[in-house]
């Protein structure tokens, strides 16, 4: 891991390979460590790069609004990254977008993987029912304190928070842990572990969208654009790449069964593979 000021913040990363410049953004129930064996693959064709969301992983704190996609094209700048396809899961998929909508001239193209998408409004049943499940896991008084920021948490509370997320978002309805790789099981276990325990001992913190949002701009978005979707996991995220799908011109969906949310690490041959040819692809345009 290596560190670097962006001017705004500082960002842990990492750095392998050369050539055309690859960008990955986790997602925000994970850190860069769910795009293990994508960096590990791709780096072998391509100057690679991963990090940490300011907040999460090994980045510095920050208190109040921050704007990521930001902080993404402010990476690329203090890496010296001209033009770069980023690659981003769940809402590091909608940091991407809006950095490409910001900066169409750095994005040469997009993977899209469970993405997010800002101004997107979110079905009530959705939101009321994560609400239920967290407040299962944590009685609502220690979990208001928690969401304050620069608590203590009780770790009991963070492991029953990161089991009942993993099971609603990595996993998705109906499914069980036994359904999933052990090692991809433990891995997305130990990542919302880490990233509850951060978020309720730091400065509290939240994402501040840009003021013209994607989801009424996905005309705008012209490099070509590969979207992911796990056929296991929650509808109503499951809609949200459809919704990319539809609005891109020429963009391709791929569909992965028996996946969840996190399909770089449930099926990390698979993601990398489809990215691999993707990338292919994009380096041979004329």
């Amino acid at each position: 891991m290596a560190m670097i000021d962006t001017g705004t913040t500082r960002l842990a990363y990492d750095e392998a390979g050369a050539g055309p410049a690859i960008v990955l953004v986790h997602a925000g129930v994970a850190d860069r460590r769910m795009w293990d064996h994508q960096f590990a693959a791709l780096s072998a064709n391509y100057r690679a790069v991963r990090y940490d969301w300011r907040g999460h992983g090994g980045s510095a704190d920050h208190e109040g609004p921050v704007r990521h996609h930001e902080d993404l094209l402010d990476l690329m700048d203090a890496l010296e990254i001209a033009e770069a396809t980023l690659v981003g899961a769940s809402f590091g998929g909608a940091h991407a977008v809006d950095a490409a909508l910001a900066a169409p001239d750095r994005v040469n193209a997009l993977a899209l993987v469970c993405p997010g998408m800002s101004g997107y409004v979110w079905p009530e049943a959705f939101l009321r029912t994560g609400r239920q499940m967290a407040l299962a896991a944590v009685p609502h008084e220690r979990l208001s304190s928690y969401r304050e920021g620069n608590a203590v948490p009780d770790p009991s509370d963070v492991a029953a928070m990161a089991e009942v997320q993993a099971g609603f978002m990595v996993l998705g309805p109906g499914r069980s842990p036994e359904e999933m790789p052990l090692e991809a099981w433990d891995q997305s276990l130990l990542m919302l572990r880490e990233m509850y325990a951060r978020r309720w001992s730091s400065p509290a913190n939240r994402p501040e969208w840009p003021e013209a949002p994607a989801v009424d701009r996905l005309h705008e978005i012209t490099v070509p654009t590969l979207v992911v979707k796990g056929l296991s996991e929650v509808p109503q995220v499951q809609a949200v790449a459809d919704r990319y799908t539809e609005g891109i011109r020429g963009s391709r969906l791929l569909e992965l069964p028996e996946t969840g949310h996190l399909p770089s690490v449930e099926r990390p041959g698979e993601l990398t593979a489809a990215l691999a040819a993707f990338l292919d692809e994009v380096a041979r345009r004329p």
